[in-house]
C-alpha cells in the first residue's frame, strides 16, 4: 500500500482511496505500464480475472498508446471524461463537477485520533479501515468495501439496473403525507374520496405539494434528461436522469418535496456545499446543482442496490417480527460508523440517520441522504429528526456526536429484532431485556445498545471509533457464540492478563481447583494501557518490568505527575496493599480527567485487592456496561460472582472464552465454578479446551487429571474416567518433572485400586489398561507399589520417605516369598 499525500493524514492507500481520511489517491506521477493481468490500481497487487481485479474489485486499465507530448489544457478545463466545460467558481459549467484531484482544505481534513475523551481515557488501535474501490464512470463494477469488517460475510446485493428502479405510479401514501409547518395529517381521504395531492393545511394554513414536478422526458438545466420517480422521501422526490454532456452517465436528481419550505431549501442548498467537500467511499457523491422552473434539484451519483430497510422487509419472518440476522446488523452498523467518523472529523453531523437513508450496492454501503446534515458550530440551523431513531435532548440541545451515534443504535436496534413501539412507546427507550430473547441471549450487544442510546448525553459513546471498537468486540462474542469458533484480536485498551490459576501438587486433600485469593484475581487482571498522547508516556512504558515497590518509587520521583503518571503510582500502590494512598491518586486523575474510565477501573481493582468483593462487583458491572466489546470487564465481574452468583459466572467466563482462549483465566474460572458446583465433568472440559499452543496446556491437563479423580470416592468414579485419566497423564510424560508425574500417577492408581476394591467394575468389565498396567488388582497394586517407592527415593525428607515407604508395602501384592 502507498502512503497518502494529503497532508497531516497518515493513512494508507487501499484500493484507490486512503483508508483514513477517504481522500482519493493522487494520480500523479501516473504509474508505469502494468503487467499483463495485474490490476493497475495504486498499492493493489491483484490481478484481472473475468475482467476485474480479484482483490479490489476494479475494471483493468484502458489500454493507451505510446506516450505523445501532451497538448496543452487550459488549467480551468474539466477533468470529467467526455466532459467539454470549464471550471468556474470552483465548479464546471457543464457537468458541475470540482476540479480533478481538488484536496480538501485544512477545514476539512480529518484529525488524526489520539486519545479518547469522556468515558474512554486510553489509546485505542482499531483495525485499519479501508475504503473501497471507486472509479469515475457511471457504475463502478464489483464494488467491495468493508462490509463485514473481514468477519462476517454479508449477503451481495445485485447493482440494480437503473431502468427497473423508475416507480411505475410515483404517489405519497396518504398515511404519510403530513404539513410541512406544523406537521399535521393532510391530504387525508374521507370515505371512498381519496385524499388531495394539493392543497393548503386546515390547520395553519400552508401550502403542500406530493405531485412530482418532474416528468419523463424533462429536460433539467439543459442536461439531465429525466426517465422517472425513483422513491420519495422527508426531503423531497428523488428522480432518476441521464448525464447528456457527460458519457450519458445515470444520475439522480433530488427536488424538494415543498418548495415553499424555506428549511427544506436551505437543506438542499446545504446538502450540495458540503458534499462538495466530502470525499469517502460510504458517502454518496453529488456532482452538481441545477434549477428548473423554479426549483432547485441536486445532482448526485446513481447508486443502485437497496436500502436496509428494503433488505429488512424482504426477510422471511411474517409481518411484525422481521429482523436482520444479528452478525448481518452489526456489519452494517460497523460500515456506516465509519462514515460517520469521517463527517465528525469534518465538524459534520448526519442527524437524521436510519435504514431508510443507506443503500448496499453489492458489497459496499453507502450513505445516500445528506439533506440533513449540519455543521457542529451552527446553532442556528434546522435540525432533521425522525421519531424512533432521534436523540430525545436533539430538539432542546440540537444535535452533537453523541444524538448522531444515538440514531446508529437505534437503528441496529430496529434492524436486530423484532422492536414493536419504538415510535410510541419505546420512542426514547429500549424494551426491557427479558422481554426480547435476542438480548437475553447476547448480554453484550443488550449493553451495547443501552449505552449508545441512553438518555444522558454524557453516557453515550462520545465518538464513532469508540462505538466502532466496542461494537467489533460484541460482533466476535456472537460469532463465537453462534458457530464455536474463536475470534481472537488484540484489545485496544488493554494489555494481556497474567495467570491466577492455583492447583494443589497430587497426593495432598486439598481441592484440584483452590480458590483464587481476591488480591491474586486482582492483580492478573488486564491492565489498561497507557495514553500513548500523555506527556510521559513514554515514561511510563518504561516501567512496566519493574516491581511495583520500584514502579511507585520511579512514580514518585517522575519530572511530570501527568495523569498517566499518577494511574501507573496508583496502580503499584495498590499491589503493595496501600489502598489509601492508591485512592488519593484516583481523586487526582478524577478531578483533572471527569469520566476517565480507568479510574473506575483502578478503583475496582483496590476494592477487589483487599477482598471487598461485594463492593468491587458493581464497579466491574458499571465498566463492562461502559466497554461492553471488552473482555476485562467481564473476567472482572466472573471472579466477583463466582460465590454469589454462580450461574452468572458461568456464562461471563464462557462468554469470554468461547470468544477469545487467549484469557487462560477464563478457562480456569470456569472449571473452578463447575467443580465447585459438583459438575466434574465440565470442569474437566473447560480445563481440556485449552489449545496445545497454549503456554498453560500442561497446567491445564495436570489440572484435568487431578480434578477426574482427586476427592471423589469410588461410588463416583466410572472406568471411562479412570481411563481418561490415565491416558492424559501419559501423554504429558515428556512434559513433567519425574516427581510430580509420580505423585499425579499415585494419585490415579489409588482411585482405581479403590474403584476396583469396592466392587465398582461392571460384571462384563474386561479390562483395559491404566498407567502401563492392566485395570485388575494385583497388576494396579504392582504398579502402585513402584510408584510409592520411586518417590520414596527420590524425597529427601526422612517422614516423607518412610510414609511412601509404609505406603509401598500397604499396597504390594501377595506373594509366596
Amino acid at each position: 500500500m502507498s502512503q497518502c499525500a494529503e497532508p497531516g493524514c497518515g493513512g494508507t492507500v487501499d484500493g484507490g482511496y486512503c483508508v483514513l481520511c477517504g481522500v482519493a489517491a493522487s494520480t500523479s506521477p501516473p504509474p508505469g505500464p502494468a503487467s499483463p493481468g495485474s490490476c493497475a490500481q495504486p498499492g493493489c497487487t491483484g490481478t484481472i480475472s473475468d475482467g476485474y481485479c480479484d482483490v479490489c474489485g476494479s475494471p483493468p486499465a484502458p489500454s493507451v498508446p505510446a506516450p505523445r507530448p501532451p497538448a496543452a489544457v487550459p488549467d480551468d478545463a474539466c477533468g470529467q471524461p467526455g466532459c467539454t466545460g470549464t471550471i468556474m467558481d470552483g465548479y464546471c459549467d457543464v457537468c458541475g463537477s470540482p476540479p480533478a484531484h481538488t484536496s480538501l482544505t485544512s477545514r476539512s481534513r480529518p484529525a488524526s485520533r489520539t486519545a479518547g475523551t469522556g468515558t474512554s481515557g486510553s489509546t485505542g488501535t482499531g483495525g485499519t479501515r479501508t475504503g473501497s474501490t471507486r472509479t469515475g464512470s457511471a457504475r463502478s463494477s464489483g464494488r467491495r468495501g468493508m462490509l463485514g469488517a473481514g468477519l462476517v460475510e454479508v449477503p451481495r446485493v445485485p447493482y440494480r439496473d437503473p431502468t427497473t428502479a423508475v416507480m411505475s405510479d410515483p404517489q405519497v401514501a396518504e398515511g404519510k403525507r403530513f404539513c410541512s409547518s406544523c406537521g399535521e395529517p393532510v391530504g387525508r381521504g374521507r370515505g371512498d374520496r381519496p385524499g388531495r395531492t394539493e392543497g393548503f393545511c386546515p390547520k395553519c394554513g400552508t401550502r403542500f405539494s406530493f405531485t412530482p414536478k418532474l416528468s419523463p422526458g424533462d429536460l433539467v438545466g439543459g442536461q439531465y434528461g429525466v426517465l422517472g420517480c425513483l422513491a420519495h422521501g422527508g426531503l423531497g422526490w428523488i428522480y432518476l436522469a441521464k448525464d447528456r454532456n457527460v458519457s450519458d452517465r445515470w444520475v439522480v436528481l433530488k427536488g424538494l418535496l415543498d418548495s415553499g419550505d424555506a428549511d427544506a431549501m436551505a437543506a438542499a442548498a446545504a446538502e450540495r456545499a458540503y458534499l462538495a467537500e466530502v470525499e469517502h467511499p460510504n458517502i454518496v457523491k453529488i456532482y452538481n446543482f441545477v434549477q428548473h422552473d423554479g426549483d432547485g434539484y441536486i445532482v448526485m451519483e446513481y447508486v443502485g442496490g437497496q436500502s436496509l430497510k428494503d433488505i429488512l422487509l424482504r426477510q422471511p419472518q411474517p409481518p411484525g417480527e422481521k429482523h436482520l440476522p444479528l452478525a448481518q446488523a452489526i456489519a452494517y452498523g460497523l460500515e456506516v460508523l465509519r462514515a460517520f467518523e469521517y463527517l465528525h472529523a469534518q465538524g459534520l453531523v448526519y442527524c437524521d440517520f436510519k435504514p431508510d437513508n443507506v443503500i448496499q450496492s453489492e458489497e459496499q454501503l453507502r450513505l445516500i441522504d445528506l439533506g440533513g446534515v449540519r455543521r457542529l458550530d451552527d446553532p442556528d440551523g434546522a435540525i432533521y429528526g425522525t421519531v424512533g431513531y432521534q436523540a430525545p435532548e436533539i430538539a432542546d440541545d440540537g444535535p452533537s456526536v453523541s444524538s448522531d451515534l444515538y440514531t446508529v443504535g437505534r437503528a441496529l436496534a430496529v434492524l436486530s429484532f423484532p422492536f414493536r413501539g419504538y415510535t410510541r412507546t419505546f420512542a426514547n427507550a429500549l424494551p426491557p431485556r427479558s422481554q426480547i430473547p435476542l438480548l437475553q441471549r447476547f448480554e453484550s450487544f443488550d449493553r451495547f445498545l443501552r449505552r449508545a442510546t441512553h438518555e444522558d448525553p454524557a453516557q453515550r459513546f462520545q465518538d464513532a471509533a469508540e462505538m466502532a471498537e466496542q461494537l467489533t468486540g460484541v460482533l466476535r462474542e456472537v460469532l463465537a457464540a453462534e458457530d464455536g469458533v474463536p475470534r481472537p484480536a488484540p484489545s485496544g485498551l488493554f494489555g494481556p492478563e497474567r495467570f491466577a490459576a492455583r492447583m494443589a501438587d497430587g497426593g495432598t486433600a486439598e481441592s484440584a481447583l483452590p480458590p483464587v485469593p481476591p488480591a491474586v484475581a486482582a492483580s492478573a487482571l488486564p491492565v489498561p494501557l497507557v495514553d500513548g498522547a500523555d506527556p510521559a508516556a513514554a515514561f511510563v512504558s518504561g516501567l512496566t518490568a519493574l516491581e511495583p515497590a520500584q514502579v511507585a518509587e520511579a512514580a514518585s520521583k517522575a519530572p511530570q505527575r501527568t495523569p498517566e503518571v499518577r494511574l501507573a503510582h496508583a496502580r503499584a500502590k495498590i499491589e503493595l496493599g496501600a489502598a489509601e494512598e492508591a485512592g488519593e491518586l484516583l481523586d487526582e486523575v478524577a478531578a483533572e480527567r471527569p469520566g476517565d474510565w480507568r479510574v473506575d477501573w483502578y478503583r475496582a481493582i483496590a476494592l477487589l485487592s483487599q477482598g471487598r468483593v461485594q463492593e468491587a462487583e458493581p464497579r466491574f458491572d458499571r465498566l463492562y456496561g461502559l466497554l461492553p466489546g471488552e473482555a476485562a470487564p467481564k473476567l472482572g465481574l466472573a471472579y466477583c460472582r463466582e460465590l454469589r452468583a454462580p450461574l452468572d459466572a458461568i456464562r461471563l467466563y464462557e462468554m469470554v472464552w468461547r470468544t477469545d482462549q487467549s484469557y487462560i483465566n477464563a478457562a480456569f474460572g470456569l472449571a473452578r465454578v463447575h467443580l465447585a458446583a459438583g459438575d466434574r465433568g465440565a470442569a474437566v472440559a473447560a480445563l481440556n479446551s485449552v489449545p496445545e499452543i497454549s503456554i498453560r496446556y500442561v497446567t491445564a491437563q495436570v489440572a484435568a487429571v487431578a480434578t477426574a479423580v482427586r476427592g471423589r470416592s469410588p461410588a463416583e468414579l466410572t472406568a471411562p474416567e479412570l481411563v481418561a485419566a490415565g491416558e492424559r497423564l501419559t501423554a504429558l510424560r515428556e512434559n513433567l518433572d519425574a516427581e510430580r508425574r509420580d505423585r499425579l500417577a499415585a494419585e490415579v492408581l489409588e482411585a482405581a485400586l479403590d474403584w476396583l476394591l469396592a466392587g465398582r467394575a461392571p460384571a462384563d468389565w474386561a479390562g483395559g489398561a491404566l498407567l502401563d498396567a492392566s485395570l485388575a488388582e494385583t497388576p494396579l497394586r504392582r504398579r502402585l507399589e513402584e510408584t510409592y517407592r520411586e518417590l520414596a527415593r527420590r524425597t529427601r525428607d526422612r517422614d516423607e520417605c518412610r510414609r511412601l515407604v509404609d505406603s509401598a508395602n500397604a499396597v504390594r501384592p501377595r506373594t509366596l516369598l
